[in-house]
């Protein structure tokens, strides 16, 4: 399949996304939702993957929603919007994979709310962060307000959205928003070493890290701990990816996964 606004490039288990509409900031549009749900159809179903990353292609990750397609949307229209972009944003989240966001540039609306729903965050020095929806009259529209004050705190989070304060990769990186912090020139080299570490762990083990701590999180710490227990119990036994690790650690040589 072909696409106009992303960019794929595949190197072995590593699927790099690139957002491309330059004339627009990379600004997300029913175009991109579109096109973000066909890629997530193929990616969710290619059980060779094992890490996905998601950038941007000039100055910005991404700058925002498509203001020039809002601005004439009534209230049905808008709430229509909000939920295609949750809808899919909450897939990119649940993608069985971990999915890194590369920064490069402005992240803000709806980049930012992009951002926040990949697994971990890694920024240029140039990156800038912002939800500046107030600005407009509006407020985040893709579960921003839910994941920013999940991943940062309650005060942290509301004094960003109602001031709509722009940040750089610094402040970010103190509020827990990014992870890493490196120059734009290594950013892409920074990520895919990182990308390249995890993919050479076992696959089943790092989904079900994600799978398992996700799941903790929407519920009691008590339920969190059982299911961390009945998955660690599944990578046992004969055959198994535990069984391989284990005895390659043993034989002090390469797991073959």
């Amino acid at each position: 399949m072909s696409y106009e606004i992303l960019k794929i490039n595949r190197e072995q288990d590593i699927v790099v996304v690139s957002i491309s509409r330059p004339q627009a900031m990379n600004a997300l549009n029913t175009a991109f939702f579109d096109e973000m749900n066909l890629l997530l159809n193929e990616l969710e179903v290619d059980h060779s993957i094992r890490v996905m990353v998601i950038t941007g292609e000039g100055k910005a990750f991404v700058a925002g929603a498509d203001i020039a397609e809002m601005v004439n949307k009534n209230q049905l229209e808008g709430q229509a919007f909000s939920e295609y972009g949750q809808r899919t944003f909450g897939r990119i989240e649940a993608m069985p994979f971990p999915v890194i966001a590369a920064i490069n540039g402005f992240a803000l609306g709806g980049g930012c709310e992009l951002a926040l729903s990949c697994d971990f965050r890694i920024a240029s020095t140039k990156a800038k962060f912002g939800q500046p929806e107030v600005n407009l009259g509006l407020i985040p529209g893709y579960a921003g307000t839910q994941r920013l004050a999940r991943l940062i705190g309650y005060a942290d989070a509301v004094y960003l959205l109602t001031t709509a304060d722009m940040i750089n990769a610094d402040e970010a990186l103190r509020l827990k928003l990014v992870q890493k912090v490196v120059e734009p020139e290594q950013l892409m080299d920074e990520v895919l070493k990182i990308a390249a570490n995890i993919s050479k762990k076992g696959p089943l083990a790092v989904r079900k890290v994600k799978m398992v701590t996700r799941k903790g999180l929407q519920g009691s710490f008590e339920s969190g701990a059982a299911s961390e227990s009945l998955e660690f119990g599944t990578l046992f036994g004969r055959g198994s990816e535990g069984e391989e690790g284990m005895k390659a650690f043993l034989e002090k040589r390469t797991p073959n996964w």
